[in-house]
C-alpha cells in the first residue's frame, strides 16, 4: 500500500489514508430515479411523473416510468449492494407509493416493498438509511397547492408517522428531507424541477413549509421509531466564494434559510430584510419556529462543486433559484469540470465541513451525497466481459475522500461518506443524459456493470484505506 502524502498536498490526491472502522462507507439512490413501476401496486402519481411527461421539461423527453427497474429487480440489486461491501445504503421512500394521494391509510403493497428492501439489506449486513422525501410529492397534494400550502407539512408528518411505525425498529437513520433548497427553489423559483413554478414569493413560501414539514416530521418520527434510531436532514449547502456581500446574500437564501430555523430556531435577520421586496413572510405563523427547531442526531451534507460570485450589478428582478440575487454575477472558475459543467474542487468540501462544524460544533456530520457525472464508455475486454474504465470518476472520488480524511484529521466530527450514486439513473431534468453511477446501467437491457470506480470503492471499503 502506498504511503500517505502530506496533508497539505494541494491536489488532494493522497493515497494510503486509513478511515476508522466506525466511519460509514456507503452509497445512495433516490426512489423516482431508480424504481420505475410508477403505476403498479397502488402507487399514485407524483409531481415528477407529471413534470417528466410535460413536453420540454426533461431532456430528450425522458421519464422515470422505468428508470432502473429497481422495483422489479430488488433482490439482484440487493446482491449487487452486498457485493460492494457497503457499510450502509441510503435510499428514499416514494411518498405516493405509501399514500397514493398523500393522505389516508397506507398502501399495503407500498409498505411491503420497503419492508423487503430493509429486511434484505439487514440480511446482507448492510445498514439501512432511509430518506422520507426526495422530491416526489404526491400529485394530489400538489393539486391542493403542494409546498405552497402549509397543510402539506402536516400531511408529511402523518406520512412520516406511518412509515416510521412500519420500519422504525429496523432503520438505523431517518432523514426527513433531501435538499429542501432544490424542492423550494428549483421547483418554485427557476422552475427547472417539478412542479415547475417560477415565482420568488411562492418559492420562499415553499421553503418555509418544507422547514415546517421537517420539524413536524421529526416529532412524528420520535413517537414511533426505535429509541436507538437517529434522525437527520440533508442539505446541499452551497460553497460560495468571491465578493463578500454577494456571498452573504446568496448564502442567506441558499443555506441559512434552512439551517437558521432548523438548527438555530430563527430565520436570519438579513435574510428577512433582503427578501422583503419579495414577500412579507406572513406565511410564518406564531409557534412555527418552535415546531421547526427540533433536535436532530446528525446533519447530512451533499457536496458537488463551488460557486464564484462578483459584486452585484443592477437590480434583481426575475424569478430564480436564489430569490432576490439574480443581480449577482456568477463568474467562471478554472476546471476540470464534470459532465454537469460543475467544477471539481475537493477543497470546497473541506471548507464546507469545517465551516459547518464551526457553526454547529456539537452536531455530527455525514456526507450523504458526493459524486460526479462523466461520459462513461462501456467496452468489452478480450474475455468478453463488459468494462467501464471511468478514470475521471476514480480520481474525483480519491480527491474527495482525501478531503473527508483531512476533515477527520482536523477534528471535525464526520461520521461517513455516501457516494452518489450507486447506479446510473434518471437525472431529473437531464433525463438519462448524465451518468453519476459507480455501476453502469444499460437502459435497454437493464444490465448492471461495475465500473472501475465501483471496484476502486470496493477495495477502499475492504481495506478502510484509500487505494
Amino acid at each position: 500500500m502506498a504511503s500517505p502524502m502530506t496533508v497539505d498536498n494541494p491536489d488532494y490526491r493522497d493515497s494510503g489514508l486509513r478511515f476508522p472502522d466506525e466511519f460509514v462507507l456507503g452509497s445512495a439512490t433516490a426512489a423516482y430515479q431508480i424504481e420505475g413501476a410508477v403505476d403498479e401496486d397502488g402507487r399514485g402519481a407524483s409531481i415528477w411523473d407529471t413534470f417528466s411527461h410535460t413536453p420540454g421539461a426533461v431532456q430528450n423527453g425522458d421519464t422515470g416510468d422505468v428508470a432502473d427497474d429497481h422495483y422489479h429487480r430488488l433482490e439482484s440489486d440487493l446482491d449487487l449492494i452486498a457485493s460492494l461491501g457497503l457499510d450502509a445504503y441510503r435510499f428514499s421512500i416514494a411518498w405516493p407509493r405509501i399514500q397514493p394521494t398523500g393522505r389516508g391509510p397506507a398502501n399495503p403493497a407500498g409498505l411491503a416493498f420497503y419492508k423487503r428492501l430493509v429486511d434484505g439489506l439487514l440480511q446482507r449486513g448492510v445498514t439501512p438509511v432511509a430518506t422520507l422525501y426526495h422530491w416526489d410529492l404526491p400529485q394530489a397534494l400538489e393539486d391542493e397547492g403542494g409546498w405552497r400550502n402549509r397543510q402539506t407539512a402536516y400531511a408529511f408528518a402523518d406520512y412520516a408517522r406511518i412509515v416510521g411505525g412500519a420500519l422504525g425498529d429496523r432503520v438505523a437513520v431517518w432523514t426527513t428531507l433531501n435538499e429542501p433548497w432544490c424542492s423550494a427553489f428549483l421547483g418554485h423559483g427557476s422552475g427547472e424541477h417539478a412542479p415547475g413554478w417560477q415565482d420568488n414569493a411562492e418559492a420562499l413560501t415553499a421553503a418555509h413549509h418544507l422547514n415546517l414539514a421537517h420539524g413536524l416530521g421529526v416529532s412524528a418520527l420520535r413517537e414511533v421509531i426505535s429509541a436507538t434510531a437517529q434522525i437527520s436532514v440533508t442539505h446541499n449547502l452551497h460553497v460560495i466564494r468571491g465578493d463578500a456581500e454577494s456571498v452573504r446574500r446568496i448564502e442567506a437564501v441558499g443555506n441559512r434559510i434552512f439551517t437558521g430555523p432548523m438548527l438555530h430556531g430563527a430565520y436570519p435577520a438579513d435574510l428577512l430584510a433582503d427578501t422583503l421586496p419579495l414577500t412579507d413572510w406572513s406565511f410564518v405563523k406564531p409557534g412555527d419556529l418552535e415546531l421547526i427547531h427540533q433536535p436532530i442526531d446528525v446533519l447530512g451534507i451533499n457536496y458537488y462543486n463551488t460557486t464564484l460570485v462578483g459584486p452585484a450589478a443592477g437590480a434583481a428582478s426575475r424569478a430564480s433559484a436564489f430569490p432576490g440575487t439574480d443581480d449577482i454575477p456568477r463568474l467562471d472558475q478554472p476546471g476540470p469540470f464534470t459532465e454537469m459543467d460543475w467544477n471539481i474542487e475537493p477543497s470546497g468540501l473541506l471548507q464546507l465541513l469545517a465551516a459547518t462544524h464551526a457553526e454547529f460544533p456539537d452536531l455530527p456530520l455525514m456526507i450523504t451525497e458526493s459524486g460526479a457525472a462523466f461520459d462513461d464508455v462501456a467496452t468489452v475486454d478480450d474475455h468478453g466481459v463488459s468494462r467501464v474504465h471511468d478514470a475521471d470518476r476514480v480520481d474525483y472520488l480519491r480527491r474527495h475522500f482525501t478531503a473527508a480524511h483531512r476533515a477527520l484529521q482536523a477534528g471535525i466530527d464526520l461520521r461517513g461518506y455516501f457516494v452518489w450514486s450507486l447506479m446510473d439513473n434518471f437525472e431529473w431534468a437531464y433525463g438519462y443524459s448524465k451518468r453519476f453511477g459507480i455501476v453502469r446501467v444499460d437502459y435497454e437491457t437493464q444490465e448492471r456493470t461495475l465500473k472501475d470506480s465501483a471496484l476502486w470503492y470496493r477495495e477502499l471499503i475492504a481495506e478502510r484505506r484509500i487505494p
